[in-house]
């Protein structure tokens, strides 16, 4: 028996940042033929989170919800938490894809060339949720080790200290890491705020991405009860 697997993003009002979830969980569709997959979201758009997730518990005994979220925070905490609360047998909550290193090496790969860069600022949308700081504080440190050089994390909202003023108390030659899944209104600030510096594109539908969602999804589904 297959567990459906129910991607959950955060919607966007922006084609492009819609464009990119889709692709991404088409990567995971495709990787993944067997497996039931819908998507829904959190805020924004359509469908929203509770009603696709009763239309897929009305046809399934098991299913898990995977976020296609960098951080912990409100919305796994809240918004996913509210939906696991309703089917506590029946549905299971994987954690967000971050920390991981496989994020840590897409950032890397964004950066691109650093020969001329002293410090990295890891931009991220923020939250008002501790969990969510400490896991982009994880994720910089993974950043730091891959790249071998400083790392600090600012935050375009939300708690923590903000990217305008990281920016202009850090010395050196900057780059900016764009910690968003995909354009939208956050990059589209990220790189206003950033003016001037060089900024990598958003993480984007990778293909590792796909495949860290599926590796979130199956090591949740091992505390799934399955039919025998």
């Amino acid at each position: 028996m297959s567990v459906d697997l129910v991607a959950v993003a955060h919607g966007t009002a922006d084609p492009r940042g819609l464009q990119v979830v889709h692709q991404l969980v088409r990567q995971m569709a495709r990787l993944r033929p067997e497996l039931p997959v819908s998507l829904g979201f959190v805020d924004v758009v359509g469908p929203a989170l509770p009603g696709l997730v009763r239309r897929v518990m009305a046809d399934t005994e098991h299913a898990v919800l995977v976020p296609l979220l960098l951080s912990s925070g409100y919305h796994v905490r809240v918004d996913i938490g509210a939906q696991t609360a309703q089917y506590p047998t029946r549905l299971t909550a994987a954690p967000a894809l971050g920390p991981h290193p496989l994020l840590a090496d897409v950032l890397a790969d964004r950066l691109g060339n650093l020969s001329r860069t002293d410090h990295v600022v890891l931009a991220a949308a923020g939250s008002s949720d501790p969990r969510a700081q400490a896991d982009c504080e994880r994720t910089a440190a993974l950043l730091h080790a891959r790249i071998q050089r400083p790392v600090t994390v600012a935050y375009l909202a939300g708690r923590g200290r903000r990217l305008p003023a990281v920016l202009a108390t850090t010395p050196g030659r900057l780059a900016v890491a764009n910690y968003l899944l995909a354009p939208g209104y956050f990059s589209d600030r990220l790189h206003s705020l950033a003016a001037g510096h060089r900024v990598s594109a958003p993480l984007g539908a990778d293909p590792r991405l796909a495949r860290l969602a599926l590796s979130r999804y199956d090591a949740a589904l091992r505390g799934v009860p399955l039919a025998v």
